[in-house]
């Protein structure tokens, strides 16, 4: 909206709609209002929150241990089960996500897959014309009225008479919302996200059987948990629906929330339907919770891999938590993509696929994550294959027991000069992509999205703060990084050719990476430092 049309406005709100040029189904001045209610009701207790998520952190530069918490033992030790899922959850053996782009979203719900989550967070560069069309786009695909015509091949996209259930991931907590002013400030994007999807669909979804399902992301611990539960509660009153319609399951992706995964369930357990391994953040919270002590210096990140011990301990507990407490345990996402005109490098991204897909069948998980249709049956197979029935949570897994140290322990490997090549062009590639407005993108054979991004970033910040030494007997310095960084912007060019490099944002990119990689301090998300720059 521009010019002299009215913007949304509701009467004495105190609220502000700023450049609102976007669909007025979308932004209804009735849809405006209700977020505005969600915000005032909760909105103040978000800055709290990110408050006590940096007291923390200084309390652990400073020394202080990470366990798990004494004054929940009792909760731990008690029995206790979450709600039942509702019947279109029960089974999800295979979840796919990717943005909240309308052909994606078609894609995605006809691939067979159980369960789409439709992401706001990591895989969608957050420009206000990529969530407002989103909202449109899971408006239209809740009343199935989605379809898209690509004007590229001429290929019409429909919906198939069964189609995947429908889940939201909205943004994290650390995320605000300039363009939604309520009282002077901007509001939290989390509030947005899902106050947008509930107002338009959470009805809709219950008279067509279904239910409005979330996945929480990003969060370090129950209190948060419980700003979620208590948000979801005042949004159910508001839509006038019973308590526990909004089923949420959580994915636990901070090193923190590894030590509360009890203590979450509780919170939400009136209606969680499960944990999710997110294993990408996880690498990086790994990295930002550690980034003081010069002992936890991760190797390569390729490296990092769901056979190191740590993430052992930190899925298996997973596994243990869930199925004691009634909750279906979700693995992790298979990063790799089909390679068309690679046979033999297709093959071996599928072998990669199946092997983790058949360690996290075996382990004992209900199901697991994909981020491309094409492998949606190969990881289906796979899991059919050792699993009985539409899940596993007969599996009590009372075999694991794992210590603080466990979850502690540090990746083993070495750190090489290709380590950190890999880092600066995964960085380089997937910010420019970001700050032209693509949150998903694949790159080497990989689908890349935030999270990964976050760990090339990070990783780079504390091989320099804690000038790890690489394989070639070379120290990790800021001139060393610079030096990397030209040249990989140098192939990348050559790549990409001239004319695509020069129009694109390949200069603000490598600014922007360099900044993080070499800043005094670690930002604590390159969203949140890279937002003002982002192209809407």
């Amino acid at each position: 909206m521009t010019g002299s049309e009215e913007r949304p406005r509701p009467e004495g709100s105190g609220a502000e709609l700023r450049d609102c040029g976007a669909d007025r189904t979308v932004l209804s001045s009735e849809a405006i209002q209700f977020v505005v209610e969600l915000v005032r009701g909760q909105a103040t207790r978000v800055e709290s929150l990110l408050d006590a998520r940096r007291q923390r952190r200084e309390r652990w530069s400073a020394g202080e241990p990470f366990e798990f918490l004494a004054e929940t033992r009792e909760l731990r030790q008690s029995p206790w089960r979450v709600a039942a899922p509702p019947q279109d959850l029960t089974r999800r053996v295979v979840e796919i996500t990717g943005p909240v782009e309308r052909k994606m979203i078609v894609n995605a719900l006809n691939s067979g897959a159980d369960a789409f989550m439709a992401d706001f967070e990591d895989s969608t560069a957050p420009t206000w014309s990529n969530l407002i069309d989103g909202q449109k786009h899971l408006r239209d695909a809740v009343r199935r009225a989605i379809d898209f015509d690509d004007p590229q091949t001429g290929k019409r996209y429909r919906l198939a008479e069964r189609t995947a259930t429908l889940l939201v991931r909205p943004r994290g907590l650390h995320l605000v919302e300039p363009h939604l002013v309520v009282d002077g400030h901007a509001v939290p994007g989390a509030i947005v996200d899902a106050g947008l999807f509930l107002w338009h669909n959470a009805r809709e979804l219950v008279r067509a059987g279904s239910g409005p399902y979330l996945y929480l992301p990003k969060l370090e611990g129950h209190h948060e948990a419980r700003w979620w539960n208590d948000l979801l509660g005042r949004a159910e009153a508001r839509l006038a629906l019973p308590h526990g319609t909004v089923r949420a399951t959580v994915l636990i992706e901070t090193l923190p929330a590894a030590f509360e995964m009890d203590e979450i369930l509780w919170e939400l357990r009136e209606r969680s339907t499960g944990l999710n391994c997110g294993r990408w953040d996880y690498i990086f919270s790994m990295i930002k919770c550690r980034r003081h002590d010069p002992a936890a210096v991760l190797p390569d990140r390729v490296q990092v891999t769901m056979e190191q011990p740590c993430m052992r301990a930190y899925t298996q507990l997973l596994v243990r938590t869930c199925h004691r407490r009634g909750a279906h345990a979700i693995g992790g996402m298979a990063a790799q993509i089909p390679i068309k005109n690679d046979p033999q490098a297709d093959r071996v991204a599928a072998d990669k696929v199946r092997q983790d897909k058949r360690r996290e069948v075996r382990d004992g998980h209900d199901g697991t994550w994909v981020a491309h249709p094409g492998l949606v049956a190969l990881a289906r197979e796979t899991f059919v294959a050792e699993m009985d029935g539409p899940h596993q949570l007969a599996r009590l897994r009372e075999d694991v027991e794992v210590s603080a140290a466990d979850l502690l322990r540090v990746p083993e490997g070495t750190r090489t000069d290709d380590g950190l090549r890999l880092n600066v062009r995964v960085g380089l590639r997937y910010l420019e992509s970001w700050l032209s407005g693509r949150g998903c993108v694949p790159l080497e054979n990989l689908m890349e999205d935030a999270a990964t991004a976050e760990i090339s970033r990070a990783q780079v910040w504390q091989w320099v703060r804690h000038e790890a030494t690489l394989a070639d007997g070379g120290r990790v310095a800021a001139a060393r990084v610079r030096a990397t960084i030209a040249e990989e912007q140098g192939r990348i060019a050559a790549e990409v050719g001239r004319s695509r490099f020069d129009s694109g944002r390949f200069e603000d990119a490598r600014a922007l990476f360099e900044r993080l990689s070499l800043a005094e301090k670690m930002e604590e998300f390159l969203t949140t430092a890279a937002y003002g720059m982002l192209d809407d």
